[in-house]
This record gives C-alpha cells, structure tokens and sequence, in this order.
C-alpha cells in the first residue's frame, strides 16, 4: 500500500510540469507563427518595391524611345537619349505609386527618387495592412517597410561613320585633253545654270528626306535605323535594359 501511494504521489508532482512544457511548446508555436507573419509582410513589402520601382525604370525607358525617335525623325541630336538621358521623368514615379497599390503597398518617406549617371528609379513602399495580431505584442500596428531600386542602362552606342571613299582619277590625261571641249559647252553652261535653279529648289524637299542611317552597336550586335522607315524603329527593350540594382 505504501508503494502505490508513493507513484501517485509522483504523478501528482509530474503533472504541472507537464502543462508548463506543453504550454511552453504552444508560445513557442505561435511565436514562430508571428515572426512567419512578419517575414511574410515583409516579403509582401518588398514584392511591392520591387514591382514598383520597375514600373517607374519601365515607363522612362518607353519615354526614352519616343524622344529618340522624334529626334530621329526632326533631325536634331539624339546622343543623350542614346545614353539613357535628356528627358524629365513624366508619369515614372506615377507608375511606380500605381504598382505598389496593385501589390497592397504605398510609397512612404523619400517615395521615388530618380537618380542619374545611370538613371535609376528608387522607391520605398509601406504595406498598407500591418502584420496582425499576434502573441508579440505592438505587431497589430506594425507595417512593413521596403526600399527598391531598377536602373536603365542602355544597349546601344553609336558607330561612327564611315568615312567617304575617293574614287581614283583613271583618265587624267583625257581631261586635260578635254579643255578645249570645255570652252565649248561654256555658253551651255549658262543654260545649265539655268536649270540648276529649278533643280536647286527639289533639293530642298529631297534633301530633307534624303537622311543618312544610323548605325548602332547594340550587345555586340550591329543594328541599322533607316529614318525613312521608321515604322520599323526598334521596341524600348532592344535600345536599353531594365533590371533591379542590389
């Protein structure tokens, strides 16, 4: 009879610390599950940034092909467009705020900030949801915050042009033989004059369209604009790149 009250005795003791292990081992749990929350915000947070710092990288490089291709077409300089300059930044950082909505964020502090030499897109975003309610407390007001930045480098560098070929003077003898034909078609030549004003004047319209291609080294490759066909102009994505900066 001693011996059975003695195991009894002992259960009785192991019990409490049974349920303090247990309840240990379900803090523990929903301490995990916190911090997974919190990790999974801020995952959230940053897919946000990252979405909208491209977008804003994404439109300035569209801008950048159009004002290119109006410099083409008007004939004025296009080298600072080449290089991923020249231009304001229009409607990037509205882009960029667009996007961190889609995701469930919003651009917080500094918000989009371009940069140069390269251009770039930095953005910080605030998720609009906080983490939730958890066992850690003040995790029901906490939002996640996350900073992103996408460069635009371009593709492309101008080649230069190539210079003009010289044709050789095969019957230099013959012209100097020619002079005397050449007092001859003198009195001609005032009726060529003539018809050279007429001419002048079509050079004006064919000059004008009359433009010389542009070539370009783009990625090792060679790539060649017509500015009479510019129904073919590259996309935005073969003349620069957008990609995410660590």
């Amino acid at each position: 009879m001693t011996a059975r009250r003695d195991l009894r005795s002992d259960a009785g003791q192991a019990f409490p610390i049974y349920i303090t292990a247990v309840a240990a081992l379900l803090f523990l749990a929903l301490a995990l599950f916190a911090v997974g929350q919190a990790g999974a915000t801020r995952n959230g947070g940053q897919t946000a940034a990252d979405a909208a710092a491209l977008a804003a990288a994404q439109d300035y490089r569209d801008q950048l092909r159009k004002g290119f291709l109006e410099a083409i077409a008007n004939g004025s300089v296009w080298d600072d467009l080449l290089n991923g300059r020249g231009i304001g930044t229009g409607d990037a950082c509205e882009r960029a705020q667009w996007f961190a909505q889609q995701n469930g964020a919003d651009l917080t502090g500094p918000g989009c900030v371009p940069g140069y030499l390269p251009t770039s897109f930095t953005v910080t975003v605030r998720t609009q949801k906080p983490v939730g309610k958890t066992v850690i407390p003040g995790t029901e007001t906490k939002h996640a915050t996350a900073m992103a930045k996408a460069v635009v480098t371009p593709r492309c560098t101008a080649e230069p042009p190539a210079p003009p070929t010289k044709e050789p003077d095969d019957d230099g003898q013959g012209g100097g033989k020619g002079g005397d034909g050449g007092k001859d078609d003198g009195d001609g030549g005032k009726d060529d004059g003539d018809g050279g004003k007429d001419d002048g004047d079509g050079g004006k319209d064919d000059g004008k369209d009359d433009k010389p291609p542009i070539d370009l080294r783009c990625d090792g490759l060679d790539l060649t604009i017509d500015p009479t066909r510019l129904d073919l102009f590259p996309d935005a994505k073969d003349l620069f790149s957008v990609h995410l900066a660590d």
